[in-house]
């Protein structure tokens, strides 16, 4: 008989009492709090950001003058708030033009549609997360922070050098909120270096 990960029903239930769509976010409200990635009054891109639950907290966190900008081929599920602006697209579709601003902080929070074939899912994640550094690299302002989800892999090693190379302070961390079993981790950069 299956039964759910109860550390997923927790974060879940939670996400639901505090009217987040997700239990995503509790992923972000920790790696925030440890590594102070968004600040006050900036502009934040979150990549992913369907159903909502992150760039609603990013909304809170920036406050009324700051401003999120968020991408995704899904539809937000949340309250439009005035500091929010929406973008309905892929990111493989983006263009540097597509921003008239740099940002103080880029969150990716990007996951494929996964297969179960641990390699294959893999190898899509790292595309997902190759392509959010790529975008990092020609919109984020000098001292900007960097958050990336990635799932464990070969490749992933490299691609963690890779982010390093362009930060003052990097980590690989695993919040709370991630099931357990699950593969998945995150990349964060601070203090971004042209």
């Amino acid at each position: 008989m299956y039964r759910k990960d109860r550390q997923n029903e927790f974060y879940t239930a939670l996400a639901k009492k505090d009217g987040y769509p997700a239990r995503s976010v509790y992923k972000l409200q920790e790696i925030d709090k440890k590594y102070k990635i968004i600040k006050e009054n900036s502009q934040v891109l979150d990549l992913g950001c369907a159903p909502g639950s992150w760039i609603l907290y990013i909304s809170q966190k920036v406050g009324n003058r700051g401003k999120v900008i968020g991408v995704d081929i899904e539809e937000i599920k949340i309250p439009k708030k005035s500091n929010i602006t929406f973008i309905k697209k892929s990111i493989f579709d983006l263009k540097e033009l597509d921003f008239k601003e740099k940002f103080q902080a880029i969150v990716s929070d990007l996951s494929p549609k996964t297969s179960g074939v641990k390699f294959l899912d893999s190898g899509k994640s790292l595309e997902l997360a190759e392509k959010s550094f790529e975008i990092a690299k020609s919109v984020l302002l000098p001292g900007g922070n960097f958050i990336c989800k990635v799932f464990e892999s070969e490749s992933s090693d490299e691609f963690f050098k890779k982010v390093k190379n362009c930060f003052d302070f990097a980590k690989r961390f695993k919040p709370k909120a991630v099931i357990k079993k699950s593969k998945e981790f995150y990349i964060i950069g601070r203090g971004f270096r042209i």
